[in-house]
């Protein structure tokens, strides 16, 4: 699928109403997971999630991966949008705290987060999901948003399963 992904067109850095980014995230699904069809190397499948869920999330600030590099650091992966942090410790942060206990962190205000870490001072929602293969942690996809609340619930159910799906076949190498 070289074309992208095709949704309809949308302003970025628009935070679109619930209803809307749900369907949104819906149609673009099949899209990505078509995408990801057959790709066994972990870097492209992160590549080419954080590049569709980048079309698909207009309201992202950033939108990539955080991959595990020691028992407990992430280092930054491939990623689109401003600069990131480059390690993070599992004890600090939201990607840390998703790292830690290998659960969704859906945070609609970073600035009541203990310990947030300020990537980017315009960040002002994030949601982070686990990517866990063969047991093991093995990344976090972190998508962040200048908006209060610019995450929903639903978009986290959508996005775990879809995660699992493209990272947890047996013959993705990492």
């Amino acid at each position: 699928m070289s074309e992208g992904i095709l949704l309809p067109p949308a302003p970025r850095g628009a935070l679109l109403d619930e209803a809307t980014r749900v369907s949104r995230l819906r149609e673009a699904i099949p899209q990505i997971e078509a995408a990801a069809s057959g790709e066994t190397d972990a870097v492209a499948l992160q590549a080419t999630l954080a590049c569709l869920l980048w079309e698909t999330f207009v309201q992202s600030n950033w939108c990539g991966f955080y991959r595990r590099v020691r028992p407990t650091e992430l280092a930054v992966g491939p990623y689109q949008g401003t600069m990131g942090c480059l390690r993070i410790d599992f004890a600090r942060g939201v990607c840390g705290a998703c790292a830690r206990t290998r659960a969704v962190q859906l945070v609609p205000d970073v600035h009541a987060f203990p310990g947030h870490i300020a990537c980017d001072d315009r960040t002002r929602a994030e949601l982070v999901v686990p990517v866990v293969a063969h047991g093991e942690l093995r990344a976090v996809l972190d998508l962040d948003s200048p908006h209060l609340a610019g995450f929903g619930q639903a978009e986290a159910d959508l996005l775990l399963p879809l995660v699992q799906r493209v990272f947890g076949g047996a013959d993705v190498v990492w």
